[in-house]
C-alpha cells in the first residue's frame, strides 16, 4: 500500500488560499495594492513604464488574472533594482515595452486570447478538413 503525499500551500510556506479569497480574488487585490505602493516609489520615467506594462501584459492573463501576479512581481522587481542602479528605462526595457512583455509573458508561459484561439481553433479546422 502506497503511501500519498499531500502537499498544500502551508506545507510550502505559503498562505494557503480560502474559499472566499478564490471566489472573490481579494488576494490579488492585495498583492496588486502592494505593486502599486511599490510602484509608487519608482521615479516617473519608470511610473510610465509601470502603467504600459500592466496594460500589455492583460491580454495575456487566465480567467482570474492569479498567472500575472509572480510576473508582475518579478517585472516591478526588475524596475527597482534598475531604477536603484541608476539605469534608464530604456536600458532596461529597450525602447518597445510591448514586445518586451510579449515575450516575458511567453517565456513564462502565459497565452494571450489569441494563442487560445487558435489553439482551439486548429484541431477545429484540420478535423473539418479531413472529412472533405
Amino acid at each position: 500500500m502506497g503511501v500519498r503525499i499531500i502537499q498544500n500551500e502551508r506545507a510550502k510556506g505559503e498562505k494557503a488560499m480560502n474559499f472566499f479569497e478564490k471566489i472573490t480574488g481579494s488576494d490579488m487585490t492585495k498583492s496588486f495594492r502592494s505593486f502599486e505602493s511599490r510602484a509608487q516609489n519608482l521615479p516617473a520615467d519608470y511610473q510610465e513604464a509601470w502603467e504600459q506594462i500592466k496594460t500589455h501584459f492583460w491580454p495575456y492573463s487566465d480567467f482570474t488574472g492569479r498567472n500575472l501576479m509572480p510576473i508582475f512581481d518579478g517585472v516591478l522587481g526588475l524596475l527597482e533594482e534598475a531604477a536603484a542602479d541608476g539605469q534608464s528605462i530604456q536600458e532596461v526595457l529597450g525602447d518597445d515595452i510591448e514586445g518586451f512583455c510579449s515575450a516575458l509573458a511567453g517565456e513564462e508561459g502565459a497565452k494571450s486570447v489569441r494563442d487560445k484561439w487558435r489553439e482551439q481553433l486548429n484541431p477545429n479546422i484540420a478535423r473539418k478538413l479531413r472529412k472533405l
